[in-house]
């Protein structure tokens, strides 16, 4: 039993393990039990199994807090509410996504599931990756902090431009080395079909796999955001990872809550780049004007959270009186398509 005792990247194994057995239980319940059978998720759903994995990230916060102390408690709920925060953006481009590939409501939840099983492994790998850097060479985190300070001032300014879902490189790359059916066939990603030129049985990918790919591709993209911001926040390796995979955990059943009205949010994103300017900024004031001396956890968990409230609660009510803003044709929320 001793090996249960024995570090693994700064944090006993049996941390690890209790986590890892934590997120198999979700994904299995989930899966399993929940989602066993292909159906559409209602908001009413949605919301309730929302609430539950943000009471389960929140109470798994408190255990750290209670093993590990306020300090390492701290920095966790800063990491979750970063990301958490991050994911809403998440939401538009997904639904941008599913709605390009036709994918039925019904089918996205199995979608999303396989999705963020896919993202716990490409995370794992970025902030193992990430943690070697920062280890070996401190000063890599002067990258993270100016290149956050930098993603935050262009969020400020940039506009909002849709993604090309057409003009994918891995689209391409998978149509054009194998055979991918024009309709849906299930929840299935993978069938096998005859080869119109040469009769032969083959096995071919669906739009619902497409669409798959497309989704870890673009999280991968945000992750580039989201991963630096925790290392700013702190360098264990555990809080890095547990905090990025609860808020990932709870984004599907988040998403078919949020989809039909993320335009809601519109105005989050302000809040989101003063969020990366403070995070990396004070990885320089922490260095250079308080003499090495770590920034009070307290201070950095309140701000992010207040700019946070502060930030949904100003785009609620800004886009109140709106109008819904018009999606392209065939890409809605509330298309047909998505619903069949």
């Amino acid at each position: 039993m001793e090996f249960l005792f024995s570090d693994w990247l700064g944090t006993p194994a049996w941390f690890w393990l209790v986590f890892l057995s934590l997120v198999a239980a979700l994904t299995a319940f989930d899966l399993g039990i929940l989602h066993k059978e292909d159906k559409e998720m209602g908001i009413t759903e949605s919301l309730r199994l929302s609430v539950f994995y943000i009471t389960v990230a929140l109470l798994f916060g408190g255990w750290i807090w209670y093993a590990r102390g306020a300090e390492p408690g701290m920095q966790y709920f800063t990491g979750y509410f970063i990301e958490k925060a991050l994911s809403i953006d998440n939401v538009f481009v997904i639904s941008l996504i599913f709605s390009y590939f036709a994918i039925p409501a019904k089918y996205q939840y199995r979608a999303l599931l396989w999705g963020i099983m896919a993202v716990i492994v490409l995370r794992g790998l970025m902030i193992a990756g990430g943690a070697a850097l920062v280890n070996e060479a401190y000063w890599v985190l002067y990258l993270f902090a100016a290149f956050l300070i930098f993603t935050g001032v262009k969020m400020f300014f940039a506009g909002d431009e849709p993604i090309d879902v057409a003009n994918n490189p891995a689209i391409r790359f998978i149509s054009t080395h194998m055979p991918v059916t024009r309709e849906l066939h299930g929840h299935h990603f993978f069938v096998r079909v005859a080869d119109p030129k040469s009769g032969r049985i083959v096995r071919a990918a669906t739009p619902l796999f497409l669409a798959l790919v497309v989704i870890n591709l673009a999280d991968i993209v945000f992750a580039v955001d989201s991963v630096p911001a925790i290392f700013a926040i702190t360098t264990d390796t555990f809080i890095v990872y547990t905090s990025n995979i609860m808020a990932i955990l709870g984004l599907r059943a988040l998403y078919f809550a949020l989809a039909a009205m993320v335009h809601r949010f519109h105005y989050l994103k302000y809040a989101l780049a003063a969020i990366l300017i403070f995070i990396g900024t004070k990885i320089f004031v922490a260095d250079f004007l308080l003499g090495g001396e770590k920034f009070p956890p307290a201070v950095s968990l309140g701000v992010t959270f207040a700019l946070i409230a502060g930030g949904v609660g100003y785009s609620l009510w800004k886009t109140n009186r709106e109008p819904e803003p018009e999606w392209p044709a065939g890409m809605g929320p509330d298309d047909p398509a998505r619903r069949d």
